[in-house]
């Protein structure tokens, strides 16, 4: 396969759409995110709907597993907008993904709670996160490779944080939406109605998107291909015969960020609540201003990762989940309302050193003619085990052992498996994109 420099292709597409291109990989992410994730920050009166027999504990947990349920249809999700971005362009695939997950979305909104209908309600409920995960697998390898291949190979670091950004900005506006919702209601509001508003507010998200990506053009990269005919009938099969070994380095790429994503940014608020007794309010602040430091030094540290390499920022995100997640847990688990600021701004460093190499590194392993598939099937299939469980899995972990310190093993175990897997991988900031 002949090499290709993206830089050329970009100069000839013109900054009007390089700009269109970023503002609609990035926003689009976001937008898409934050439709999957009104759900985690919702937890608590989505259990008291959907899942009302039983105790409190027991409904949480039913709530986390439909949560984790969502991550159940990415491989099926990845292996079809794979094929259709690999073969068709990255913007049909973008395009189709946001439509359905919005759709997706507004119907969670609309659903009656097992008080009106009964168990059909949290059976309806899995359903549309089964929908959700299916889409959104469709959208994070598609907006991080649309970024990536529009992008210099001296700026790829940056562009492709821009998936990150737009990443933890979804995590933000689903946090900032669900609370600044909360104050417009009372509890009972909340509990009757109010829980539904930030879903709705998926419609908006999904129109928004759509006419981000409506008639823009494919990527450079992919057109180029394109035109010298090089694009394959079977993406998924030449990846699985050709991608072994670099898919399965993704996957393990993945195993951290992905599992201190859905810890961190969405278990952890309701540890804060139910298991140390934080105050709600300080809870959503140092949330959000975890969430705020996240969001802007990720773009810093992307940049950084064109000067000096990936590898040592990936380095130094897993390594630093390696040696800090217990003391943060156990910072957390003081209840103080300094601590819980600092732990949550800590994790958001050592998250961000990771998130903003992050999506360069893993594009930069795979050639252009399966980048969306071969990507998508490391990091999703990576997603669905270790991140969709996360909150589920430590939610258990309290429940079977009374010790609320001992759910720090997750992130830990997590960030040693990814702190080898990046030890292992070749440096490629300096490479051209195949």
């Amino acid at each position: 396969m002949t090499a290709q420099n993206t830089g050329p292709a970009v100069t000839d597409a013109g900054r009007g759409l390089e700009l269109r291109a970023l503002v609609s990989g990035s926003v689009g992410n976001l937008l898409e995110q934050y439709d999957n994730l009104v759900y985690a920050y919702s937890t608590v009166y989505l259990s008291a709907q959907f899942f009302a027999e039983g105790s409190a504990l027991s409904s949480l947990l039913s709530t986390f597993a439909v949560f984790a349920v969502g991550f159940l249809a990415r491989p099926v999700g990845t292996v079809v907008f794979g094929h259709i971005g690999d073969k068709l362009g990255r913007r049909p695939a973008l395009l189709a993904s946001v439509v359905l997950m919005g759709t997706a979305t507004v119907l969670i909104g609309l659903l009656p709670g097992y008080a009106t209908i009964g168990v059909t309600a949290p059976v309806l409920l899995v359903l549309l996160r089964l929908f959700q995960g299916f889409a959104v697998a469709g959208e994070w390898a598609g907006s991080a490779a649309m970024l990536v291949e529009y992008a210099t190979p001296r700026t790829r670091g940056r562009y492709g944080s821009l998936n990150q950004v737009s990443t933890a900005a979804g995590f933000l506006v689903a946090a900032a939406v669900v609370a600044l919702n909360s104050l417009f209601w009372s509890e009972q509001g909340m509990q009757d109605f109010g829980w539904r508003v930030p879903f709705l507010v998926g419609a908006l998200t999904a129109l928004v998107a759509i006419l981000l990506r409506f008639g823009l053009e494919d990527t450079p990269a992919f057109r180029e291909q394109a035109a010298a005919g090089e694009t394959v009938a079977s993406p998924l099969k030449l990846a699985l015969r050709t991608q072994k070994s670099a898919m399965a380095r993704g996957f393990f790429f993945t195993v951290s960020w992905t599992v201190a994503y859905f810890f961190f940014l969405t278990y952890l608020p309701t540890h804060l609540r139910s298991q140390v007794g934080v105050e709600p309010g300080v809870v959503e602040a140092s949330n959000l201003v975890g969430l705020v430091v996240l969001t802007v030094a990720i773009f810093g540290f992307g940049v950084l990762s064109d000067r000096i390499g990936r590898k040592p920022l990936l380095l130094v995100g897993s390594g630093g989940f390696v040696v800090l997640s217990f003391p943060v847990m156990w910072l957390f688990s003081t209840g103080d309302t300094a601590g819980v600021y600092l732990g949550q701004v800590l994790i958001a460093l050592v998250l961000a050193a990771f998130s903003g190499p992050g999506p360069a590194a893993l594009a930069e392993l795979f050639p252009t003619n399966v980048r969306y598939s071969a990507l998508g099937i490391g990091y999703n299939f990576s997603v669905m085990a270790f991140g969709g469980t996360a909150g589920f899995i430590a939610t258990a972990v309290i429940d079977a052992t009374g010790t609320p310190l001992l759910v720090a093993l997750l992130p830990t175990t997590a960030a040693v498996i990814t702190f080898v897997t990046v030890c292992l991988m070749p440096e490629t900031y300096r490479t051209e994109l195949r």
